[in-house]
């Protein structure tokens, strides 16, 4: 069956044994978050808290905690999906099998919302203090609604065909807000909100957004499509539901998701903003806080027999990692023909998904095309970073395909591998300063703003890489315990920076100055320095997340034997990435003692938990 709403899931999911009721009281501040992650982290099923502490309303998590439950959730239309993905690509694959196409080709009707005159979430009307207010980790700065999506229209073309569903950050309490009748909106750049608040601001309009929690679990993962803009989320939502969304369009009033669980109607002033944050964010860091539009809100609705959805987010992976996963599924096929020479691309989750984006591209220039050296890489790497999203990476690797011999981006390592293989230092980095980075990303100089950096490989292999550290390695004063992270990565562990960047800058570029091209160091041609080599070589996931999410390129990459040659940055020996912590970064996550404790109760003979944790 396709669900309607978010109670028809949670009732299959618990009729076929994917889903355990929790009726142990459970405490919203911490405790909730921390079964969500430890139930993840085990693979384990959907969960739904029947007495939350302080709150009336039961509480489900971890609906897409696994790729397996996510497609029985959506087994219906995943296919119908593809299958349109397909006629996207080459609409003449519907002549060659029409047979094939038809069932999707038909449900191209249900992208289009339907209009209705009544929800059934209206039924009842609620203050924001009744709502549940779950606060995931220690620090952050109030409760937070973390699967959210927020309906706007854009006044230049209102209506629901250019309308926006998206997942943006809302902050329910705490901070400076005023309790019951304020909440906080946190969009990022590159947000398609931002282009519809900026709209409204332009025509002195103002500008109205809906909130809507649970539903049909179709718009949960609309809101976090990566569409074009222009694109409405609540298309794609009615083909992977299987109905047309019906839309409660009352006079006067923007439209309501007719079946959510929860809404909650306001305004954003415009000129209002107050410090949103902090809060544990996909980076595994908190988000610190900024000012952020203010919503002033009107009214708050919920369903009868309402449930409430929520998930954690921190340092991958988590839920949202099943997210992408399916996303990827959905519309990796679409990449060929948006970004034509490119094969494949791969957001890194486990590096917090715009730090690193990996590419596979092709080398078509003829005659020039085997000469050994990118050239239409760099072409493809500068359409990747023009598009959507992926316009955030703050690393982008790209090799060709052709001379890799790799057909899968996700075998992390192997792509690592080939590419250190065959890189040339001295011509295949290619940075973009003073540009924009992720919002949540705070290596860079300041919010937003940060650099870039373009790695790309082509040709044959160069060098054979380094699986052991060198016999006899002499490393400068204060640096210490040579890890090996993968064949031709070395993990060094520096001196603590307790000082401004720039002091952190000097003491790497000294570690460079230790060395010449010829030492045997150079047969890692990736050395990063961090300030555990022990615990960043003890995974790939740790090398990930400890290298890209602590750097910033323009200023934390250095080299062995460096110059500056016709304006162009590279080095003759290693390449030398500083991902050591610095003041100006965020701090990392850590759950709290005492609620990890109470969830290891839990989870003993005789708790709710035990067998699944």
């Amino acid at each position: 069956m396709t669900y309607r709403n978010l109670r028809q899931c949670v009732a299959e999911l618990e009729a076929t044994g994917q889903l355990v009721r929790i009726e142990d009281p459970i405490d919203p501040h911490l405790e909730a978050a921390e079964i969500h992650r430890r139930i993840f982290q085990a693979g384990g099923p959907a969960f739904l808290l029947t007495q939350v502490r302080g709150c009336r309303f039961p509480v489900v998590g971890n609906l897409l905690g696994t790729i397996e439950r996510a497609r029985f959730i959506f087994r219906h239309t995943l296919d119908t999906v593809r299958r349109l993905v397909e006629l996207k690509l080459d609409p003449g694959e519907f002549w060659k099998q029409p047979r094939r196409y038809l069932r999707a080709a038909a449900s191209a009707y249900r992208m289009l919302p339907r209009r209705v005159s009544r929800g059934a979430v209206l039924a009842n009307e609620v203050s924001l203090r009744d709502l549940p207010h779950l606060v995931c980790w220690p620090d952050d700065g109030g409760a937070f609604i973390t699967l959210p999506q927020v309906y706007s229209e854009t006044a230049d073309q209102p209506g629901l065909a250019r309308s926006n569903l998206g997942m943006y950050r809302v902050q329910l309490s705490g901070g400076e807000y005023d309790a019951g009748n304020e909440i906080g909106l946190h969009y990022q750049i590159h947000r398609s909100i931002g282009v519809h608040h900026a709209a409204a601001l332009r025509r002195g309009q103002p500008f109205r957004v809906n909130i809507f929690v649970g539903g049909p679990p179709a718009m949960n993962l609309a809101a976090v499509m990566p569409l074009p803009e222009g694109i409405s989320e609540l298309a794609f939502a009615g083909v992977l539901a299987a109905h047309r969304i019906p839309m409660a369009c009352l006079p006067g009033q923007l439209p309501v998701s007719a079946e959510a669980d929860f809404c909650i109607t306001g305004t954003v002033h415009p000129s209002r903003q107050l410090p949103e944050g902090p809060f544990g964010d996909h980076l595994g860091y908190y988000a610190r806080v900024h000012d952020f539009p203010v919503l002033m809100v009107d009214r708050v609705f919920h369903r009868n027999n309402a449930i409430w959805p929520f998930t954690v987010v921190g340092r991958p992976p988590q839920e949202d990692t099943i997210y992408g996963q399916l996303i990827h599924e959905l519309t990796g096929p679409a990449i060929p023909a948006v970004l034509p020479g490119v094969r494949e691309v791969h957001a890194v989750d486990a590096a917090g998904v715009h730090p690193l984006l990996l590419a596979l591209g092709s080398e078509r220039y003829t005659p020039y095309a085997h000469a050994g050296r990118p050239q239409e890489l760099l072409t493809q790497a500068n359409a990747i970073l023009g598009q959507g999203q992926l316009s955030l990476a703050k690393y982008l690797w790209i090799a060709a395909a052709e001379d890799i011999g790799l057909t899968d981006l996700h075998d992390i390592q192997a792509f690592f591998q080939a590419v250190l293989e065959r890189v040339d230092w001295t011509r295949d980095l290619h940075f973009q300063t003073e540009t924009t980075i992720d919002t949540l990303d705070y290596s860079g100089t300041a919010l937003n703003q940060g650099s870039k950096v373009v790695i790309a490989a082509a040709g044959p292999a160069r060098r054979k890489l380094a699986t052991e550290v060198p016999d006899g390695l002499r490393l400068p004063d204060g640096f210490r315990d040579p890890c090996v992270c993968l064949p031709g990565v070395l993990a060094i562990t520096g001196p603590a920076v307790d000082s401004p960047a720039a002091v952190a800058s000097e003491t790497a570029y000294a570690f460079c100055q230790a060395f010449h091209k010829d030492n045997p160091i150079n047969s890692f041609p990736l050395i990063v320095l961090v300030d555990d080599s022990h615990f960043t070589a003890q995974s790939l996931n740790n090398f990930l997340w400890i290298t890209f999410t602590r750097s910033n390129p323009a200023s934390d990459l250095h080299g062995i034997e460096a110059r500056v040659v016709d304006k162009h940055w590279g080095c003759q020996g290693a390449v030398v990435i500083d991902a050591r912590s610095k003041p100006h970064h965020a701090p990392p996550l850590v759950e709290d003692p005492q609620v990890t404790r109470r969830v290891d109760a839990l989870a003993a003979r005789g708790g709710p938990l035990h067998g699944i944790l």
